[in-house]
């Protein structure tokens, strides 16, 4: 079943719009049981003395019903933003508080090597940074999730057994599956929904709590026991209301759930074209004596979010996944309804890390790179297809060894961004390497100038999928290793007093994924439904993109129009070329990221008729459309390039 990336976004906005519905009726039920509760409470109280009647006038008593609503607004509401803020650090969060362990990306072990392996695959063919790979140690079950708010600060969970029972093919169709959830929005829509159940939750906590006080303070043994049984009907009625809402909230989470589940399973084979990879992870689970069942006590709350079903004792009526053989079937209608039987982990060897007998990568060839493919570009926002994926392992392999073990580790990731921005020019160079040498910390100079060499002779088209095999160790620098690291990337850029292409390319890239690793970045909210309504800073984006391709001004004024043309919008001109620096695109970046996704997919195919008017498309254009693109939150795969191509 092929998918949109733009329509898939709105699917999951609209998701969040209903849940947030769903949630609200909820709260409206509960608001209205809270009364009642209080007004028996409050009646029984003020019963008459002589017939010992219950005064129910109180019920339409409109401070009760005030009383009833703030409380209950101030339970659920403060519950649910505790809980939201609690996961504000994003998927690393959620990942320890499930009981991850950060995969060292220097790792010698044949299993995590093999894991993070398939992980860059991945992130390099849809055209993301690598999420940082959490290992669940104590799970023989074999299960995975994808957690974050936003796809450059989540994170990717696996249990051990998954890691050791999975063979290659099997683990790469699993964590295509969780990318898909990271590329089409269901992160965020799955945290908002633990912080709006968390809230709920509590009515029945506060419930639970007052019957636990009414006894230990004696009420219940008490000879006269009559003054204490409103209250104990009080935190009963609580109880039972926070568990309706709880039972009702875990049907809304099901319902939202399944149907992103069968979605995920599609694009899993959509991306990897081999149905057998991710059908034979659902066979095993089903096989497998511990099933997909995740033990850690917090994983009840984040079932939704697993690969397949993590917790027990719950009917098919709660259960967040669909039946798996409805799943397998899905994916493999000739299934014979069979499972293999496995008795323990370790079924699927783990094999080499990476792909066997790939063929040499074609981004390595010398001499003149042909031109990027812009045909297929916008449908393939966040949907690599297999030829990426192939692409992404193909590059990887052909990496120098060298360059890719620093990338993985702290020091060497450094020494990688600093080799990268490494000038040309003798002079400059000296300048950056004197700084260097004064202002890096200690080890990181030696080590840039060891690997300098190498990263010289990259091909260019992979100087930045390079910076994003770097960037998960990166993300585990303190904040003042990072904010001296951001100062020397800085220096280094600044030392020949000019901005190129590509050093504002790497720094937008760092800056964003620095902004999210230490939970600085805001989620964006839509605020522009329509092209009219980002017309300035869609004149902007597209008059850097006419400059960059054209140094002929008629050329580039006709390459604007070209863009212009397919917004439909009233005509408008060229902005000077003095008017649309670095930091102009950085601001009409940010407002654009604020838009609905189908007119953020009218900003790309903009972009494209303007890149593509000349009919020449440059390794750089493509680059820098695949940065804008990323900007505004619409990851694009590596535009492939194919010989005479535009």
């Amino acid at each position: 079943m092929a998918t949109d990336f733009f329509q898939q976004q709105d699917v999951a906005r609209r998701g969040t719009t209903r849940l947030v519905v769903l949630f609200s009726l909820a709260v409206l039920a509960i608001v209205v049981s809270v009364e009642v509760l209080l007004a028996a409470t409050m009646g029984y109280f003020g019963r008459d003395p002589d017939t010992g009647a219950i005064d129910w006038t109180v019920v339409g008593d409109p401070r009760l019903l005030i009383l009833a609503t703030l409380g209950t607004l101030l339970v659920v509401g403060g519950g649910s933003l505790y809980k939201i803020a609690q996961l504000r650090g994003g998927g690393r969060v959620i990942a320890e508080e499930l009981g991850g362990r950060l995969v060292d990306g220097s790792t010698s072990d044949p299993v995590e090597r093999r894991l993070l392996n398939v992980v860059e695959e991945m992130a390099i063919a849809s055209g993301t940074s690598a999420p940082p790979v959490y290992m669940m140690d104590g799970e023989a079950g074999i299960n995975a999730f994808a957690a974050g708010f936003a796809p450059q600060d989540a994170v990717i969970g696996v249990t051990r057994g998954a890691a050791t029972t999975l063979d290659r093919d099997e683990l790469q169709g699993v964590i295509a599956h969780e990318f898909s959830h990271i590329l089409n929005g269901d992160m965020r829509l799955n945290i908002r929904l633990i912080g709006l159940l968390h809230g709920i939750f509590l009515i029945g906590m506060i419930g639970y709590f007052i019957l636990r006080m009414s006894f230990y303070t004696g009420g219940g043994r008490s000879r006269d026991s009559k003054g204490a049984l409103p209250i104990l009907a009080l935190g009963g009625g609580l109880a039972i209301v926070g568990f309706a809402g709880t039972f009702f909230g875990n049907l809304i989470k099901a319902a939202v759930s399944r149907q992103r589940e069968f979605l995920a399973d599609s694009s899993a084979v959509q991306f990897t074209r081999h149905p057998g990879g991710i059908a034979g992870a659902l066979k095993k689970i089903g096989g497998f004596v511990t099933g997909s069942k995740v033990e850690n006590p917090n994983a009840p709350q984040a079932s939704h979010m697993f690969f397949g079903r993590a917790t027990s004792g719950f009917s098919a009526m709660f259960s967040t996944h669909p039946p798996l053989a409805e799943r397998i079937r899905r994916i493999d209608p000739s299934w014979d309804g069979e499972f293999p039987e496995l008795l323990e982990a370790g079924d699927g060897a783990p094999g080499p890390a990476g792909p066997p007998g790939a063929a040499g990568f074609a981004g390595a060839e010398a001499g003149r790179a042909p031109s990027p493919n812009l045909a297929n570009a916008i449908s393939q926002v966040g949907q690599p297809t297999p030829a990426h994926v192939e692409y992404a392992a193909e590059l990887i392999d052909h990496l120098p060894e060298l360059v890719v073990a620093a990338a993985h580790e702290p020091y060497g990731a450094r020494a990688v961004v600093y080799a990268l921005l490494l000038d040309r020019d003798p002079g400059p160079r000296r300048l950056q390497l004197a700084h260097l040498e004064a202002a890096a910390d200690d080890g990181v100079y030696e080590e840039t100038v060891r690997l300098a060499p190498l990263v010289e002779r990259l091909d260019p088209k992979v100087r930045l999928p390079v910076l994003e095999i770097a960037l998960p160790a990166l993300r585990s620098l303190t904040s003042r290793q990072v904010e001296r690291f951001q100062e020397n990337v800085v220096a280094l850029v600044e030392a020949d007093e000019v901005i190129d292409l590509f050093e504002w390319s790497l720094q937008r890239i760092l800056l964003r994924d620095m902004q999210a690793s230490f939970g600085r970045s805001v989620p964006t909210r839509v605020r522009h439904r329509s092209a009219g309504a980002v017309q300035s800073p869609l004149a902007v984006l597209l008059s850097v993109l006419a400059y960059v391709g054209n140094r002929d001004a008629q050329a580039a004024e006709r390459a604007f129009v070209e863009g212009w043309l397919v917004l439909a919008l009233p005509e408008r001109g060229l902005i000077p070329h003095e008017e649309c620096g670095f930091s102009a695109v950085d601001e009409a970046l940010v407002e654009l990221d604020r838009a609905a996704p189908q007119v953020k997919k009218r900003v790309l195919e903009a972009a494209v008729a303007c890149i593509t008017a000349d009919r020449e498309v440059t390794v750089e254009e493509g680059e820098l459309l695949r940065v804008v693109s990323a900007g505004i939150n619409c990851p694009m795969p590596p535009i492939l390039t194919l010989p005479g191509s535009t």
